[in-house]
């Protein structure tokens, strides 16, 4: 019966490919049908399917790789392992090799040669194959099971295959996952080649892979030079290896060729990555609670959270550059979360989506499928409702209570499931314990202010007294708020005063004390703070809470099914999987009378430039970069059509967080940009894709070349590419015969 469902299921998927626009959809490579392809031909692509994705030869996504599992994207652009992603995305390696001696996130950073390369904090995940596991993860499932039933036999069955894929490999360079897909109506198991010597090889000023700053961030018309560049590096096998002098550059199976040919209106453009996290099947009080509950207080604690390290940033250069990445993380989902509530309820998604589910009811009413699928709705609203009671403490611990650096330091390295607790508790490995411990601290302290994280503390007490329930605060916080009378900004002075954790120094004498007991861990304040918040967190809301993540579940597994099956047809969420999205070069028009062209060039920059001598400023302009403007220096990258060196362009692709740095790829297969942002106008996307006015804004492979060659001097990058110089519409048949480049 199991087996029938699935095909009939599958059938249903694969002739609802016929409906889908070309311009929506995160889609698994491996299931590129033929419908799905003819769409693509009709876009404009010249590859073949297995050009694109093929297990066992070289085809495009043996050159897409995920930046540690997939926090984003970058692309392989040279036969010596040369890598091409997001300036944000290599911000952190860039932020954590930076001093006040050697500022790279101020001057930039580019290797001559591969000796002066730096070592990365990340490795690459190539992926090698995908394979349709779903009869096997849903074994021993039967329909009359509990959720809980279920939960447990596929988390076994899941596990079972996983341990079974590594056998006899090398755990540290090889991963599996098993993925659910469609709310678990779907498995597919992912295996990956993990390269973890990765170098940081060329990285522009911020004041171009940041130009614009928060100001420009999610919006269009953008300049923002938003690229950076790395090399994947093998043992002398070409076999992943940890980092060793004496590895070589990798040699992959794939590299993309470099075209600087130009984008023009309605060209083809493909997007291969891996995106995060969508919420496209969310139901209308998903979208209600979001937008009136969760985003606001999400909001609100990130806006505190930035004022606060800005005040200390702007005053001290070390500051800054110690805060960039973190201030960089909170900065872009703040101004997510922004956008996101006020373009769902512009784009009225609340009733989009309730139109969906009275199209959903009408379906199975008509079909008499009341008894399968008449409570999914029900369950779902149910749940949600039900359980919206702890959505604000459940925020206020995610964004305030660890978003303390101390508190989430202790959290992680001396609590009570830490390797110090249990070694003093048990009184074994205690020195070994404090040595390994000595190693993260002294991370952790390097990019540490106790100024910051004082001012962080005391608003975040603050905000979670005056905000959450009192049902919901530990005894502790109510205890000191009636101590200082509210005033934590008072219990913060006197707690960092005397503490032993506002510096290195203090903390390294406090962890080789002799007498270091488990009483002297326990009578810290902040640590019992973090130890009743984590208390309360664990058993008055997540506990509580997962009570209706049963019925969540269930309904929406009944609900997307149903939406499948009806012919409401989506592409899975995403999540972290490769997929790719299909369409072309695109304008638009976000409003009445207001059209934005489909790219921008460095007038732009010259047109928005802050004229100042603070490098860091949003709108700062290096002045080697005025003057190759001035004498129109901009070599063989120039357009065409007017002799303006592009910046940026947009297209119609449908991406989401995780695809930053993900290759723009042109009908032939061929770099044409590296994408990195959404358009203001859609920011709802991520919940309900909006076609008409839905882009991705990308790098234009010409304005990043023109600052690696001309900018920065580093030719020699270049040569290592496959440069293309003409359109193929151009040439001569039989040039564009092959157009995938083996290496």
């Amino acid at each position: 019966m199991r087996f029938y469902t699935k095909l009939i299921f599958t059938l249903l998927l694969s002739i609802n490919f016929l409906f889908v626009k070309a311009d929506e959809g995160m889609w698994l490579p491996m299931l590129l049908g033929e419908a799905t392809y003819k769409n693509m031909v009709e876009c404009g692509i010249k590859l073949t399917p297995e050009q694109i994705y093929n297990a066992n030869n070289s085809s495009l996504k043996d050159a897409i790789v995920a930046l540690g599992g997939g926090f984003c994207t970058g692309e392989i652009i040279s036969d010596q392992g040369l890598m091409m992603t997001n300036h944000h995305c290599g911000f952190g390696t860039i932020q954590a090799n930076s001093s006040t001696e050697n500022d790279y996130l101020t001057d930039g950073f580019w290797a001559m040669n591969k000796d002066e390369e730096i070592q990365a904090d990340f490795g690459v995940w190539f992926l090698n194959n995908i394979s349709d596991v779903t009869d096997k993860v849903l074994e021993g499932v039967k329909d009359s099971m509990s959720e809980e039933e279920r939960k447990t036999i596929i988390r076994k069955n899941m596990s079972s295959l996983k341990e079974s894929a590594k056998d006899g490999t090398n755990k540290d360079d090889f991963a599996v996952q098993v993925k659910s897909f469609y709310y678990g109506n779907l498995y597919y198991m992912f295996t990956y080649n993990i390269y973890n010597d990765v170098r940081l090889v060329g990285a522009p000023p911020s004041s171009i892979g940041k130009f614009g700053g928060d100001t420009d961030n999610w919006m269009w018309p953008r300049h923002t030079g938003d690229f950076t560049m790395f090399r994947v590096y093998a043992d002398k096998e070409n076999n992943p290896s940890s980092y060793k002098q004496d590895n070589q550059p990798l040699k992959p199976k794939h590299s993309l060729p470099v075209s600087i040919a130009g984008v023009q209106d309605g060209d083809y453009a493909m997007i291969m990555g891996y995106p995060g996290s969508t919420d496209r099947f969310l139901t209308s009080w998903g979208v209600k609670q979001a937008v009136d509950v969760e985003q606001p207080a999400r909001v609100k604690i990130r806006g505190i959270k930035l004022d606060i390290m800005d005040q200390q940033m702007s005053k001290s250069q070390k500051v800054r550059i110690q805060y960039a990445s973190k201030y960089a993380r909170v900065s872009n989902y703040w101004k997510y979360f922004i956008g996101q509530s006020e373009q769902l309820v512009k784009n009225k998604v609340f009733d989009k989506k309730q139109n969906i589910e009275n199209s959903f009811t009408s379906w199975y009413q008509e079909k008499e499928l009341d008894e399968t699928y008449s409570q999914a709705l029900s369950l779902i609203q149910n749940s949600i409702e039900s359980s919206s009671k702890y959505t604000i403490p459940k925020v206020y611990f995610q964004e305030g209570v660890v978003g303390s650096e101390l508190i989430l330091f202790m959290l992680r390295n001396i609590g009570t499931r830490a390797p110090l607790y249990r070694a003093i508790s048990s009184g074994e490995g205690i020195k070994d314990a404090k040595d390994n411990l000595i190693k993260a601290a002294e991370a952790f302290y390097k990019d540490y202010n106790a100024t910051i994280d004082e001012n962080t503390l005391a608003a975040i007490l603050s905000l979670y007294s005056n905000d959450v329930p009192k049902e919901f605060q530990p005894d502790i916080l109510i205890s000191l708020n009636n101590k200082y009378k509210g005033d934590f900004k008072k219990f913060a002075s006197n707690y960092f005063e005397k503490s032993p954790f506002k510096s290195y120094e203090l903390f390294k004498k406090w962890l080789y004390n002799d007498k270091l007991s488990i009483k002297m861990i326990e009578k810290d304040l902040v640590y019992k703070l973090m130890t009743q918040f984590l208390d309360v967190y664990r058993t008055k809301v997540m506990m509580p809470q997962s009570s209706f993540d049963s019925d969540y579940k269930k309904g929406m597994r009944l609900f997307v099914d149903g939406l499948q099956k009806s012919g409401m047809n989506k592409a899975s969420d995403a999540n972290s999987t490769m997929r790719f999205t299909y369409g072309n070069v695109l304008p638009y028009d976000p409003a009445d009378a207001v059209h934005y062209d489909f790219y921008t060039t460095l007038e732009g920059v010259m047109q928005k430039e802050v004229v100042t001598d603070n490098k860091n400023h949003e709108f700062y302009v290096p002045q080697k970069l005025k003057d190759l403007f001035n004498a129109k220096d901009f070599g063989p990258y120039a357009r065409k059509e007017d002799g303006k060196l592009p910046v940026g362009f947009l297209s119609n692709n449908d991406i989401t967080g995780g695809n930053s740095g993900s290759p723009v790829i042109n009908a032939h297969g061929e770099l044409i940009g590296t994408a990195f942002d959404g358009n203001w106008e859609a920011m709802s996307g991520d919940i309900y894709f909006e076609p008409n006015i839905q882009r991705t804004i990308s790098v234009d492979i010409r304005y990043s070349l023109f600052i690696i060659d001309k900018y920065a001097g580093a030719k020699h990058l270049i040569d290592e590419m496959n440069v293309i110089t003409d359109r193929h519409d151009e040439l001569k048949p039989e040039i564009m015969a092959n157009p995938v480049q083996e290496n």
